[in-house]
This record gives structure tokens, C-alpha cells and sequence, in this order.
């Protein structure tokens, strides 16, 4: 189960055009898709516009309960960040499900674990590694086209 969510969110990572190809799906308690998006940061000049943020807006809107996202599911494929894990504790999300580790910048686990903290009102649920080679490639192939040779 957890493996079709995270394909959801690599389809939305193929979308990123010029971005760095990260994409994130929203799932609700039902397990719906109630949004899904890609990093668009280049893309909207937004240092906040990461595919993570940009799910949980869009999901909290269509899912009715104002900016709770109880008993959702985010599945992304790269460990969210500092700034996204703090957001996806902030909105109640009650699973984290994501492909490749991120240990320069994980907040997830890797260099920090922000949904873990015991001094947190919430804790979600997390599952990390789920496609990982397949969610790897997705960046490995970005950045070997970014580099210089």
C-alpha cells in the first residue's frame, strides 16, 4: 500500500520542470488523493514553494476540516526537511510515508527527527525508504544534468 502512495508522488515529481524533482501526495483518512504537487520553488520564485507545502495547503482546502489533516497520510519522495516536517506536524498529518533518505538535510530521521520530539503536542507516524532506488534516480538523474563536467 504504502509503495502506491509514494507512486503517486514520484508521478507529481516529474512534473517539476526546472525544480528540483520532489513531489508529495496528500492521501485522507479514506485513503483518497486530496492533493498532490512537485517542488515549484524556481518555478514560483517561493523559497517556501516545496512539493511537501504545497500538497498540505491544496489538501487542507479540499479536505474541510479548515488546516487539520487528521488521520492523513503525506507520502513525498525525499525525507522532508526542516521546514516541511515542521509543517507536517503543525497540520495534524498522522502518516509520513517517503522514498530516499536525505542525510545533508532530513528532518525526518537523518540529521534531525523534528516529527519525533517528545516536546511536540503530535507525532505522525513514520515510514522511510519505500521505492528509495526509484525515488534516488529521480535526483540523481537531475543533478548529473546540473553539473559540470
Amino acid at each position: 500500500m504504502d509503495a502506491a502512495l509514494v507512486r503517486v508522488a514520484i508521478e507529481a515529481a516529474r512534473e517539476a520542470g526546472p525544480d528540483v524533482p520532489i513531489g508529495a501526495a496528500v492521501f485522507g483518512p479514506d485513503g483518497a488523493l486530496l492533493a498532490s504537487a512537485h517542488n515549484a520553488r524556481e518555478e514560483r520564485g517561493d523559497p517556501t514553494a516545496h512539493a511537501e507545502v504545497l500538497a498540505l495547503r491544496e489538501a487542507a482546502r479540499v479536505h474541510g476540516d479548515g488546516w487539520r489533516l487528521e488521520g492523513c497520510t503525506l507520502a513525498v519522495t525525499v525525507e522532508p526537511c526542516t521546514m516541511c516536517a515542521g509543517a507536517l506536524v503543525l497540520a495534524r498529518v498522522a502518516r509520513v510515508v517517503f522514498g530516499a533518505w536525505e542525510p545533508r538535510t532530513g528532518a525526518v530521521g537523518s540529521l534531525w527527527d523534528v516529527v519525533r520530539d517528545r516536546r511536540l503536542n503530535h507525532r505522525p507516524e513514520v515510514v522511510g525508504g519505500v521505492l528509495e532506488d526509484e525515488c534516488a534516480e529521480l535526483l540523481d538523474s537531475f543533478f548529473a544534468g546540473h553539473r559540470d563536467v
